[in-house]
């Protein structure tokens, strides 16, 4: 595992950049050559905690939803005293899916639709039909993966973390997810994230790897041409980054004159999120926390977006907007404003992505330069090409 909060390659990489200021973008084979993709899941996807969904996704006891990766699939579900787990979905006797539905309610256990056997909502075996005496159910608890949960995100890392069994060598003991998000809970800690509910979800197949998606949602340099609605809102070049680390990139935008929040007209129609400073109130910050959640905080709502690699050139992108549940019980509550206009502006980038994916499996594309305001990208770029290498 790479050190999550180490800045030493992004000072050096400022350094070089003073001497050689054109770095380039990652040649072809990282989004184009499916045999890359399936080595960076593992790198990426299989090595570091990715964000999953919602806690408030799972109000009762026996909630569920399933996620799948590759050829991966978890259960998230909540059990009777409240704890929240991630369970490989693979019955322990012959190696059956146990649930194919994307989410739902297990009436206090889970069962395989193959033989029955039969576990608790914490993946402990409880029934195994016809098996001999001296049977030791406690040996076959469904496979956990790694669960924690971040201000009412829940986080999940796909590597076995029974207890019951000591960590393989190929399998080290997992990190913790506070290590990995270094600063951010004390940083977004004014938006009580956790207290907000989900508003509306919107799930959008895009033909673009999901390197890509990262890329674009970090700059703005794009948006006079692509987004002339956004242009309104925010100015283009009006970004106040922070320095970028091994976990995370990203700033926050102040809006122009007149502007309230990101919306089709730029009124906010909702009142401010509690606890935001006056500084809050008046910009939305854009965070790309690796490797899958796209996180913008406005005044007034969140958005998030969760990546889902599918194929080296097709991602599944999950989009939720969430407010506060006091808005959300008034008569007058409205949220048709911010769905459209991200809406729109979502369509606009997933459709510029899958042209840059096009043009990108051509046989004569090269490493472009990146601009000096393109910061956030090629360090980006850094920690996809320094994985790559340290495996190769």
């Amino acid at each position: 595992m790479i050190d999550f909060l180490e800045r030493e390659p992004f000072r050096r990489a400022r350094d070089l950049g003073r001497t050689n200021p054109m770095h380039t973008t990652l040649p072809r084979r990282f989004y184009a050559d499916p045999d890359f993709y399936r080595s960076e899941l593992e790198r990426f996807y299989f090595n570091r905690w990715i964000c999953a969904g919602r806690a408030d996704q799972l109000p009762n006891s026996g909630d569920y939803f399933t996620r799948s990766l590759a050829d991966e699939s978890i259960i998230v579900t909540r059990d009777s005293a409240g704890a929240i787990h991630a369970l490989f979905n693979v019955c322990r006797h012959r190696g059956t899916r146990l649930c194919e539905q994307a989410e739902g309610r297990f009436v206090e256990r889970i069962q395989c639709p193959y033989h029955a056997w039969t576990y608790d909502l914490s993946g402990r075996l409880l029934a195994a039909p016809h098996m001999a005496a001296g049977f030791c159910k406690d040996e076959y608890p469904l496979h956990r993966a790694g669960c924690d949960v971040w201000d009412g995100h829940v986080f999940v890392l796909l590597r076995p973390a029974n207890p019951a069994h000591p960590p393989l060598p190929a399998h080290p003991p997992l990190p913790a997810l506070r290590d990995q998000l270094g600063d951010l809970p004390e940083r977004f800690a004014a938006y009580r994230m956790a207290d907000l509910r989900l508003g509306r979800r919107i799930v959008y197949e895009v033909k673009a790897n999901w390197k890509l998606i990262v890329l674009n949602y970090n700059e703005c340099l794009h948006c006079p041409t692509l987004h002339p609605a956004l242009n309104k809102l925010h100015h283009y070049l009006g970004a106040d980054n922070v320095t970028p680390t091994a976990c995370y990139c990203g700033g926050a935008m102040g809006f122009r004159d007149g502007v309230e929040t990101m919306s089709m007209d730029g009124k906010r129609r909702r009142e401010y999120l509690p606890g935001l400073s006056e500084s809050q109130r008046q910009q939305v910050a854009y965070y790309s926390i690796y490797p899958n959640f796209l996180l913008s905080l406005h005044p007034d709502y969140i958005m998030t977006h969760t990546l889902w690699p599918r194929a080296h050139d097709r991602t599944e992108i999950v989009c939720e907007w969430h407010f506060h549940p006091d808005q959300m019980a008034k008569p007058d509550f409205h949220i048709d404003d911010a769905i459209e206009f991200w809406d729109l502006t979502n369509r606009q980038d997933w459709w510029i992505a899958e042209q840059s994916q096009a043009g990108i499996n051509s046989r004569v594309y090269q490493p472009g330069p990146y601009s000096e305001r393109e910061e956030l990208l090629w360090s980006f770029d850094e920690i996809v090409r320094r994985e790559a290498e340290r495996l190769a």
